[in-house]
């Protein structure tokens, strides 16, 4: 299990949030943590304990006041520390390759391929040749309903028709390098992860697969290291002191660093 560290931008600001609070309109968000601090300094704090393939994601649509503020923020962090990080938040086949030129190591992409409740495989394909399967990370956040987790897109506000399956993973896994998965009914809540979802994702064997959303506590990640059978890499967020949390950062790095020996 690697931890993979997270810089979410939102109004031009790193925070963590409520991810199923996160609303377009008024770009409003439940705040967990709010900083003073830019994305760069984060960006270079994690490099500074070898830690790579996280995740900087903007989470203002690109219509909003604020997403010219999100995307320098997002850009000064790429610069920072370049080929350390992916990159993620209305990105399109317009945009991804400057986002490869900014620094980012890949582009993370649920909207543009997930569209009007159905995967777009035009769109899967294009990106996908555009800028390589090898610099390509799909986002199956997904929200759960009675039968299941289904992919939601629009900064978690819309439910697709696709369900998080191993059959979806396996026909996504031939257009990308990995995959990051937000239970977003669960992030940024601190309260336990998605039981449910974590034991799918350990019993399927391919990819890399990000986890996000949930852990709290470190019961909840030696949960997540159990179910998830030692293949997941998680990304921990509001839990950590970092971000105001009770989670002491150095505590996860070895953890983390424990059950890879």
């Amino acid at each position: 299990m690697k931890f993979r560290p997270c810089i979410d931008i939102h109004n031009g600001q790193v925070k963590q949030i409520v991810g199923g609070s996160l609303r377009d309109q008024g770009d409003q968000a439940l705040e967990n943590f709010v900083s003073e601090r830019d994305a760069a300094y984060y960006a270079r704090f994690y490099q500074k304990d070898g830690l790579s393939g996280g995740h900087i994601i903007l989470l203002n649509h690109k219509e909003s006041p604020y997403y010219e503020a999100t995307r320098r923020q997002a850009e000064l962090a790429l610069k920072a520390c370049p080929g350390d990080f992916q990159v993620g938040g209305g990105i399109t086949k317009d945009n991804a390759l400057e986002y490869l030129r900014m620094g980012a190591s890949h582009v993370i992409v649920t909207s543009y391929v997930f569209r009007e409740g159905k995967i777009q495989e035009e769109n899967l394909k294009a990106i996908s040749r555009l800028v390589g399967r090898e610099h390509l990370v799909l986002d199956l956040s997904c929200r759960r309903k009675e039968d299941g987790y289904y992919i939601v897109t629009d900064r978690w506000q819309n439910f697709t028709d696709v369900k998080v399956s191993p059959e979806t993973l396996d026909e996504l896994a031939a257009y990308c390098d990995e995959f990051l998965i937000h239970a977003a009914d669960v992030e940024g809540r601190a309260q336990g992860i998605e039981y449910d979802l974590v034991d799918m994702l350990g019993c399927w064997e391919g990819i890399p697969v990000t986890y996000a959303g949930g852990v709290g506590n470190f019961d909840h990640l030696e949960q997540l290291y159990i179910l998830g059978q030692n293949r997941l890499d998680v990304t921990i967020g509001s839990a950590l002191d970092l971000f105001g949390g009770s989670m002491d950062y150095n505590r996860v790095l070895d953890f983390c660093e424990a059950s890879r020996e």
